[in-house]
């Protein structure tokens, strides 16, 4: 074999590699990447904000769970949201509507609740500033 040949045969195989290697590249799944990125950028800075205001005011709920039902306690009236998140299967998240102003206690049921880990997130309002608090529970 002379070096013609060599040569002419090591740029086939080359281009072969090159191409096998685009065929391949294509045929990968897309990236799934998230179209809303910089707008959820910009909410962070709100809910930092929030969650940091709980810690100013010592705003913090108290939560407690006995016999399938939740209390909350809130040290000043509030009105807002308790959204169930649920890590393993978001189609069973929950969102409940919470309004102290008859009383600083809320009662939620958790019949309706499976049994598990949670992720609590109670983004409220008291005395005209906002709040957000989130916490993990464990439903047994």
């Amino acid at each position: 074999m002379n070096w013609g040949k060599g040569i002419i045969g090591g740029m086939i195989l080359f281009m072969l590699f090159i191409i096998s290697m685009c065929i391949y590249m294509f045929a990968l799944p897309a990236d799934d990447y998230d179209h809303q990125y910089y707008e959820k950028g910009l909410a962070f800075n709100k809910d930092y904000n929030k969650e940091v205001q709980v810690i100013k005011d010592h705003a913090e709920p108290k939560i407690t769970i006995r016999n399938q039902v939740m209390r909350l306690a809130f040290a000043r009236p509030a009105v807002g949201t308790i959204t169930w998140l649920r890590p393993s299967n978001q189609y069973q998240d929950r969102i409940f509507k919470i309004d102290t102003l008859a009383g600083p206690l809320v009662y939620l049921p958790l019949n309706s609740i499976e049994k598990g880990k949670w992720q609590l997130l109670i983004e409220w309002e008291s005395d005209r500033k906002a709040y957000l608090f989130q916490k993990e529970v464990f439903i047994k």
